[in-house]
């Protein structure tokens, strides 16, 4: 069962090229990310063209960085990968010579010529290949079930049946057009996307990284569970920016994870911890990761509302991971680090400060109506101005081309991810699932609108198993967002909540790549840092289902209904994590706990009576806690 699992998320390795080798690659993705910064902000470029210019050069890169498998050779890339390396620019420089031609063709009424076979079949292929030593077999499969579908789906019952689709059409629309391979993800990752991890590749070089951790450790290191709550603080801090919580789990998760082990947290709790609190940082605004973006450009609504709309769940989210670690840690008497270990406030604010003023700049930008784009450009501008501040914060040229560089390679498995789903969502659009899928839902819930809600989550987390998160997020705004869209909730509603089962589904068992990623620094079994995280994140997976049916929570409504969804939904998290813990001042009763958990979901989900029986079933449980009934014994 394990080699199972663990071949779900089994990839390639990525080389670390020296040499002249080494130098070469890195210069190109340095050019890469000056080419991107130069088409998306001063000059217009067909956007066709830049998304295959794009997709061929990353491509080109990506198979000379990454092995055919785990056993491949570290050191240089095989005769193979030079090969597969060079047919992804010559594929690159056909489209780009012929995208003139391609522009002025009408689909599927002009028949494509040879050459153009040829060289779509071709970067299919690569396509495939990429997302294969990228991302794994889960994905890979995925994307291989829906070509065989698309390609002889035509023999399968009426149900699931459709009129005969050549390989000249499925090509047609996969490869000419921007509904397939060119969609909307792969457009994400060329421009708004690459541009937010290039300012969060700033923001690290120069330091950021750094502050977020010391400003944490100044917040929270002091207090009872200090090192679990410095991993929340700083994880949702850096998470927010990198948008990937395998890429967070990782970077910080080296840090906190032995820190928390050291003064006392399990092997499994420290990994939970850490897996937690870098998942949430994807639903944190204002950059909530890539996700976010592609939900903006495929749903049509500002970038800046889902910001907005995103701010109340995001800190239910991380109220819930907070408050049980500091129950779990008062109940394990876990104190907070040593005093010499704990910077100063004073001291991490005059180091790093300035740190503070970008992201400030980045939601000013929002808030006025900037683009992404535009957003990511500025922030990453001002990064630049403020870390030349002072000399220890200084980048230099060299730091500079290395941050830019290092932005390349880091979306390369990203591009491959949403190149891979543009061809599910082309397939998917060309054969009519979406609506077949959505009549097969209603017929399992019978027409259930909360059991509607359930299977679209419960498909939205299986979907993005083992997926990078934009990659999940888009397979179930295909595949399930039909399904939610025709009943009575907001465009905004259903998209974020999907987004959030899609974002959760990194952390839910069994197949969950950020705890594989913390398994590996924490020395325990992932399954059991999975299941741990998603009991530190309970509430992520009720807040969706309770802003469907009150989107107050989204910030939408009037005055009094908002304050009153935020406020009983704070409530009701803290009561829900007292219950799920068990402790308060002591350990309580089974009773107590259950008294409170359930209080606490009545809290979330609000109505009057809903509130009247909560506050009703809060004091009773509160009667029954160890520590009340013996003051009260006392008192008597």
């Amino acid at each position: 069962m394990r080699q199972l699992l663990s071949s779900l998320v089994e990839t390639g390795t990525r080389r670390k090229l020296t040499g002249k080798l080494g130098t070469t690659v890195k210069t190109c993705a340095a050019l890469i990310a000056i080419a991107v910064i130069y088409t998306t902000t001063v000059v217009y470029i067909d956007l066709f063209v830049m998304t295959v210019v794009f997709l061929s050069a990353i491509l080109a890169l990506l198979f000379l960085m990454y092995t055919a498998g785990p056993n491949g050779r570290l050191d240089r890339p095989s005769a193979m990968d030079w090969l597969f390396s060079v047919a992804s620019i010559v594929v690159g420089i056909y489209f780009f010579v012929e995208s003139g031609r391609i522009a002025e063709r009408i689909t599927l009424l002009f028949p494509l010529e040879t050459p153009d076979l040829v060289a779509a079949s071709v970067l299919l292929a690569l396509t495939i290949e990429a997302t294969r030593r990228t991302v794994g077999v889960g994905l890979t499969s995925v994307v291989s079930v829906f070509v065989l579908y698309n390609l002889f789906g035509h023999s399968l019952p009426a149900g699931l049946g459709f009129r005969e689709v050549s390989y000249n059409h499925f090509l047609d629309i996969m490869m000419f057009t921007t509904d397939g391979l060119f969609g909307v993800p792969l457009r994400v990752a060329a421009t708004y996307a690459f541009l937010f991890v290039l300012f969060g590749t700033f923001l690290s070089r120069a330091g950021g990284a750094d502050f977020f951790y010391n400003f944490a450790s100044s917040l929270a290191g002091r207090k009872v569970g200090g090192p679990a709550k410095i991993s929340v603080i700083s994880s949702g801090l850096y998470g927010t920016m990198s948008g990937s919580p395998t890429s967070d789990v990782v970077t910080t998760g080296s840090i906190t994870i032995p820190i928390m082990q050291r003064l006392g947290y399990s092997k499994p709790l420290s990994g939970s911890v850490e897996v937690a609190a870098s998942t949430g940082g994807s639903l944190l605004p204002p950059v909530m990761g890539s996700a976010a973006f592609i939900m903006a450009e495929y749903t049509g609504i500002d970038y800046r509302d889902i910001a907005i709309a995103g701010i109340v769940p995001a800190l239910l989210y991380y109220l819930c991971v907070y408050t049980q670690i500091h129950l779990r840690s008062r109940k394990m008497g876990l104190g907070g680090l040593n005093a010499d270990e704990i910077p100063k406030m004073r001291t991490t604010l005059s180091n790093g400060g300035l740190f503070i003023i970008p992201l400030v700049a980045l939601s000013v930008a929002l808030i006025l109506g900037y683009s992404p784009t535009y957003v990511a450009a500025i922030a990453t501008l001002v990064v630049l101005i403020v870390s030349a501040v002072k000399p220890s914060t200084r980048m230099s040229v060299r730091d500079v081309w290395d941050a830019l560089g290092e932005t390349t390679l880091r979306m390369v498995a990203v591009v491959a991810a949403c190149a891979a789903a543009g061809l599910v969502i082309g397939g998917i659009s060309m054969t009519g699932l979406g609506g077949k899928f959505a009549d097969l839902v209603f017929l399992l819930s019978g027409n259930s609108t909360i059991l509607v809600l359930v299977i679209s989550a419960m498909l939205a987390i299986i979907l993005g198993m083992g997926m990078p998160t934009p990659s999940a997020f888009i397979l179930a705004a295909v595949l399930v967002g039909p399904t939610l869209n025709s009943l009575d909730f907001s465009l905004m509603q259903t998209n974020m909540f999907i987004l959030y089962f899609a974002v959760l589904s990194a952390m839910t068992p069994p197949v969950a790549v950020a705890a594989f990623a913390a398994a590996a620094i924490a020395d325990a079994k992932p399954l059991s840092i999975a299941v741990g995280a998603v009991r530190l994140a309970i509430t992520a997976f009720i807040v969706p289902f309770a802003f469907m049916y009150g989107d107050g929570l989204l910030l939408n409504g009037s005055w009094i209904d908002i304050s009153t969804a935020c406020i009983t939904a704070g409530i009701g998290v803290i009561l829900l994590s007292i219950g799920i813990e068990g402790f308060w001042k002591d350990s309580l009763t089974t009773q107590a706990r259950i008294g409170f958990g359930v209080s606490g979901l009545l809290f979330i989900f609000p109505s009057t009576a809903a509130i009247v029986a909560g506050v009703i079933l809060f004091i009773v449980s509160m009667l029954m806690t160890p520590h009340l009934r013996f003051r009260m014994k006392l008192s008597s």
